[in-house]
């Protein structure tokens, strides 16, 4: 049970305050049910475009949509009170310019009510992001392993393994920090390369695969609960198995419909008692 209550929405400079503090709890949310589930508990919900495999079954993120992102964003804000909701920009969407940036990142803002959005990207994608915190969007960096770039990398695998890789994931943090991203994502890097990177920034840090020396952690909501097969990365905790339940509970319902048990009479409309004939 989360220690924080109250009902008014964490603001970004809150987060942003957040560094070297209490770790930020953060997860991944696409749908408002869920996101109600998880409001309570957490500091952040990012709608990622982890939805893309997550919800649509694509094999990388790379088909999501910015009108996915919208759809699913609005979602979530409207299934939460209290936690930051930051919604991905979608591949495609903003690195062709400052200013296709920015029209992707306002049309997210507006659509949806979202606090902030998050892009992928270091060193390159520091002007647009300096583009968009100058112009009121608050802004999340996610540098390290980066998932719309799996092509370019080969796939999904870790980064910092060398000095090179070190000094540039490290490079690229620095640079979202400068650009006036208010926190940044770490994914699948090295764990004294993350560690190192979070003791020289100023800005929040929040790992995936990363280090617990982060300022935050993230997860994909529905790899902690179970229920995204039998594969799960590395660094994934699972804290329940909810796969099996949903599979348990759908056996036993078809199993009661084959025998005619489901539905019983409490579960049918009945017609109301005929009045008794006059004596």
């Amino acid at each position: 049970m989360s220690t924080l209550t109250g009902s008014k929405r964490i603001s970004i400079p809150e987060i942003a305050g957040r560094k070297g503090g209490t770790p930020l709890v953060c997860l991944t949310a696409y749908t408002a049910p869920m996101a109600r589930l998880l409001d309570p508990h957490v500091d952040l919900l990012l709608v990622g475009d982890s939805l893309g495999m997550v919800v649509y079954g694509f094999a990388t993120t790379l088909p999501v949509t910015l009108a996915m992102m919208i759809a699913h964003g609005a979602a979530v804000v409207r299934g939460t009170s209290r936690a930051a909701v930051i919604v991905d920009l979608p591949f495609g969407s903003y690195q062709e310019s400052p200013e296709r940036a920015w029209r992707a990142a306002a049309k997210v803002m507006a659509e949806t009510g979202a606090s902030g959005v998050k892009l992928e990207g270091g060193a390159e994608m520091a002007p647009t992001i300096q583009f968009l915190t100058r112009r009121g969007i608050p802004v999340c960096g996610h540098v390290g392993l980066m998932p719309q770039a799996v092509q370019s990398a080969g796939g999904f695998r870790a980064t910092g393994r060398t000095a090179a890789e070190a000094e540039r994931v490290a490079a690229d943090a620095a640079a979202v920090a400068a650009s006036g991203a208010f926190a940044v994502v770490i994914e699948g890097t090295l764990e004294p390369v993350a560690r190192a990177i979070t003791s020289s920034l100023p800005i929040p840090t929040i790992g995936i695969g990363a280090s617990a020396g982060c300022d935050g952690q993230i997860l994909v909501t529905e790899d902690l609960l179970g229920l995204t097969g039998s594969f799960a990365p590395r660094f994934v905790k699972r804290y329940a198995d909810l796969g099996s339940a949903v599979t348990a509970a759908v056996d036993a319902y078809a199993t009661e419909v084959r025998a005619r048990r489901f539905p019983g009479p409490e579960h049918c409309y009945l017609p109301k008692s005929a009045p008794r004939a006059a004596e």
